[in-house]
């Protein structure tokens, strides 16, 4: 799925990239290979950030969600 949006995203910015040639706009920076750097860059940047909630999630939210059952626990054995 993400493989199909960021190749989504490639088209979208080479077909950008046709039309401006077409009514006469260009971009010295504007070219298939910064599109391709482009995609890739944000390809990569998707995934680190999943892997930044991932960890975060198995690490704060884990520890934090089991400290909680701890105290319920202990609440529990209190009655």
């Amino acid at each position: 799925m993400k493989k199909d949006i960021f190749t989504l995203l490639g088209g979208f910015l080479t077909a950008l990239l046709f039309f401006f040639g077409t009514i006469g706009v260009s971009f010295d920076w504007f070219t298939t290979e910064s599109i391709n750097a482009f995609v890739i860059l944000a390809s990569a940047f998707a995934a680190l950030a999943v892997n930044i909630y991932a960890v975060w999630k198995n690490t704060h939210f884990t520890q934090g969600l089991k400290a909680w059952l701890r105290k319920r626990e202990a609440k529990k054995r209190n009655k």
